[in-house]
């Protein structure tokens, strides 16, 4: 069954995305808006046609691996397909086919423990341009966020050599009524204040932006200055002592592994005995406890009252918002709060809910990047891509492969656009935190900070 004709005029890649869950949703929306000529295969012909109307994509109901659908899809002339249905299976097979009947390259969301261990053989084996795992990247973010944890966020480039770090300005702090100028000659440390949320709204700020308590800001530095920063203007750099996560699906798994492996205590509270039971042989050195985290009077039994963190990892929003807040209440703990659906983002924002992490954003985010590069002219590629501040702005991370316009130009003379900057150059294993005199040469790669959307070449600074 075909739903919607599009308008083929469209001038981007050819995509097919198999698989209308919240991430091949969010892929829809988001590759759309940048000109993609999109199709999408589900068997589920109520969420086809509900994407395909609300996206003026072209739908497909049936089965995503199947050679004929493929065909009807258009997998002979398609320059991409990137499957994210519910099954890790289904998805491998899905790209298999894909690589076998047209020539195009292939993206899975691989998300089961046993695969994500065998990614790279994989990848090579099935001929793929990326393995996706939300949950692994996701417990990522989560663990990097534990080991800063007066951050909100934590992004990095450059290898892991650099960072970009979102806190919040607290009431009586040093930075409160300074200006960016001010600050930064008054620290020791070389950073870069690239982007600020005050009252829902986002800037790119100028070095006269006046500081308040209360906003969000993003900086940049190398990973050894963001702490010396952090320290410098009154925020605690140690890791936390021990977390207590809530929920012991694959995304608890995964971090829970790599909290220990930082040296860092795990208690996790899960409902489904069985499954603890698995865990307790996957995580020997957890404490897992069979029990319903919603339960108050268990949550103070296990001593959610002096626990540095607090991880609610439940399948429901509308539970981890919930236990965040009552952590928040009667405990000092760093909350972090994983939010699968992207509805009602100004109530979310509104609520004191520490870190926010959105799995399907971060999947969303690498494949993004993967688009662009694979769109963009040869000068530069796409390393890496972030969204900021609910989709509001981006950083991207650019390799420069060549010579260009610009190359060799001191920044002071480029004619940028407007809500735009660059926040960092790499060169050679240097953090560099530019001013007006540095100029980009041939090797860097370049971080960039935007409210411009859909930035596929380092050209397209310019105005």
């Amino acid at each position: 069954m075909l739903f919607k004709d599009v308008n083929t005029t469209k001038k981007g890649l050819k995509i097919i995305i198999v698989g209308c869950g919240k991430v091949g949703a969010t892929l829809t929306e988001q590759l759309s808006k940048e000109g993609h000529d999109i199709t999408i295969i589900d068997k589920n012909a109520q969420a086809v046609q509900s994407l395909a109307d609300i996206h003026d994509v072209m739908g497909i109901v049936g089965n995503g691996a199947s050679y004929s659908v493929q065909i009807e899809a258009g997998i002979e002339d398609t320059d991409l397909i990137i499957a994210v249905t519910n099954s890790d299976e289904l998805n491998l097979l899905c790209c298999t086919v894909a690589k076998r009947v047209g020539n195009c390259a292939a993206i899975a969301r691989v998300r089961t423990p046993d695969y994500s261990e065998e990614v790279g053989y994989l990848r090579e084996k099935l001929g793929l341009a990326m393995i996706i795992n939300p949950e692994l990247e996701a417990a990522s973010e989560v663990s990097r966020v534990l080991y800063l944890p007066t951050a909100l966020e934590i992004n990095t480039f450059a290898h892991g050599q650099a960072e970009m770090i979102k806190i919040q300005i607290p009431e009586g702090n040093v930075m409160h009524g300074q200006t960016i100028a001010l600050l930064c000659r008054s620290i020791s440390v070389k950073i870069l204040i690239c982007a600020i949320e005050r009252d829902g709204e986002v800037f790119i700020p100028s070095g006269n932006f006046i500081l308040k308590a209360g906003d969000r800001i993003s900086f940049i530095a190398s990973r050894q200055n963001a702490r010396s920063f952090l320290q410098q203007v009154g925020f605690q750099t140690n890791q936390v002592k021990d977390t207590m996560i809530i929920g012991g699906g694959k995304a608890a798994y995964y971090l829970a592994k790599q909290l220990l492996n930082m040296g860092i205590g795990v208690k996790i509270i899960e409902s489904n005995r069985e499954r603890c039971e698995e865990l307790s042989i996957l995580l020997p050195n957890a404490i897992i406890i069979n029990g319903d985290g919603t339960d108050e009077e268990l949550l103070k039994e296990e001593g959610i009252e002096c626990v540095e963190s607090f991880v609610p990892l439940t399948g429901l929003d509308e539970e981890n918002i919930m236990l965040t807040l009552h952590a928040k209440k009667i405990s000092k703990a760093k909350a972090i709060t994983k939010i699968n659906r992207i509805t009602f983002k100004n109530v979310i924002s509104s609520l004191d809910l520490g870190s926010v992490v959105y799995p399907r954003y971060i999947t969303s985010e690498a494949i993004i990047a993967y688009v662009r590069e694979k769109k963009a002219s040869m000068n530069s590629n796409i390393e890496t891509l972030y969204h900021m501040f609910d989709s509001r702005a981006e950083a991207i991370e650019f390799l420069i492969d060549k010579k260009s316009d610009i190359t060799n130009v001191a920044l002071m003379d480029m004619k940028l656009k407007d809500n735009l900057l660059i926040a960092l150059i790499s060169r050679n294993g240097k953090i560099i935190i530019p001013n007006g005199t540095d100029s980009i040469q041939k090797g860097d790669t370049v971080v960039v900070v935007t409210k411009h959307t859909g930035l596929n070449d380092i050209q397209d600074i310019l105005k």
